[in-house]
């Protein structure tokens, strides 16, 4: 078992979910081969989405995630596979979104189904991500009359 590549493997997941919620598009892009595909599965976009290459991937959660969107996604008991120069991993996850624009607070979770590889320069980057929702629930935050949002990163001040 090589414990050397999960463990980096592991750290490139961490990175990935880290870049999303802190919206780190820029940095994020290195994570990932210029081939990859991602496959979201969230009934909130309707039809699964599928992407294919980084650059696709990138500009869809810029696109998807901005500020108006506040996002936590947690990772855990990995489950990693590695075979030479490339590698699987499957991921429980749990996220937690709110939409401010939208007013809503969506939680969910899932399994993402990985895919890695290890490249010339020796970092391992994810070749495939992607996740079938076991549940997602969506709360209107309107109807929470106690819901307060007392902190935003990106929020816009008031004039």
């Amino acid at each position: 078992m090589d414990l050397a590549a999960i463990e980096e493997i592991r750290r490139t997941k961490h990175a990935y979910l880290r870049c999303v919620d802190l919206k780190r598009w820029d940095e994020i892009g290195a994570l990932f081969t210029s081939d990859a595909t991602a496959d979201y599965g969230t009934p909130t976009y309707g039809d699964p989405i599928r992407l294919d290459g980084r650059a696709a991937i990138v500009d869809f959660l810029r696109k998807r995630l901005g500020p108006e969107i506040i996002t936590v996604h947690l990772a855990t008991q990995p489950e990693i596979d590695v075979d030479g120069d490339t590698a699987t991993g499957t991921w429980a996850f749990q996220d937690q979104v709110i939409a401010t624009e939208h007013q809503v607070a969506i939680i969910g979770a899932a399994f993402y189904e990985d895919r890695y590889r290890r490249e010339a320069d020796g970092v391992w980057r994810i070749t495939h991500t992607g996740y079938v929702r076991t549940y997602e629930a969506m709360l209107s935050l309107t109807d929470l009359k106690s819901f307060q949002l007392t902190a935003n990163r990106w929020a816009v001040p008031s004039a």
